[in-house]
């Protein structure tokens, strides 16, 4: 990829006044409307399944939420509010995918799809990460685009460990872009997702949950 010249994209800014749940600051009313109807349709909807994938378990399917209308519109501008001027969303595969691409619509930016190794065609960027047991890897084009000096907003739907989302940041910094902030719907506290991305990342990464478990 060619690193030369500057981005000369137009860069949006989210929203005026940031908001995080886990944030003591006043927020607008607006913010706060917002942000308590995308946090009541996540609860509305929000499809519980024992001992998956593992006894012991208790998943939470986002599944029905997106598939509401009013949710889904309340839970993307939550996820867009409040955060730094960007250029670019990217949207982690896979439910990223969805989230991300309506994210770059409402803030008026595009979207880049970071895939699963082996979902594209070569030239391509590879970052591997380590998992509970094995490894991963995220993948973006290195040709057709230049990430050079794009603010990017990282999207996805959980935050768990943050293994994923250090690799899909380290990824965009790679290929010469700055990730500025990720955004997911939950936030799994007691996985230390936060802490991995500040160790991982850097703790100028604003990470942004809808709710926290």
């Amino acid at each position: 990829m060619s690193r030369s010249g500057g981005c000369t994209h137009a860069r949006r800014a989210c929203y005026s006044s940031p908001v995080t749940p886990s944030d003591d600051r006043p927020a607008a009313n607006t913010s706060h409307d917002t942000l308590a109807e995308a946090r009541a349709a996540i609860a509305r909807h929000t499809r519980l399944v024992a001992d998956f994938p593992s006894p012991g378990v208790q998943f939470k399917d986002l599944t029905p939420v997106l598939a509401e209308s009013g949710g889904f519109a309340s839970i993307i501008t939550a996820l867009a509010h409040g955060c730094p001027e960007v250029d670019l969303v990217g949207g982690i595969d896979a439910r990223g995918f969805l989230l991300g691409g309506a994210v770059a619509r409402e803030l008026g930016v595009g979207v880049l799809a970071v895939r699963k190794k082996g979902k594209l065609p070569p030239p391509v960027h590879t970052v591997t990460y380590d998992l509970e047991y094995g490894s991963a890897a995220l993948e973006i084009p290195t040709e057709g685009l230049d990430l050079t000096g794009r603010r990017v907003l990282l999207v996805d739907d959980v935050l768990a460990t943050g293994g994923t989302a250090v690799a899909a940041a380290t990824l965009m910094r790679e290929a010469g872009a700055h990730v500025v902030r990720v955004s997911v719907i939950m936030e799994l506290t007691a996985l230390a997702g936060r802490a991995t991305i500040t160790r991982g990342i850097g703790s100028d990464v604003e990470v942004h949950a809808l709710v926290a478990d």
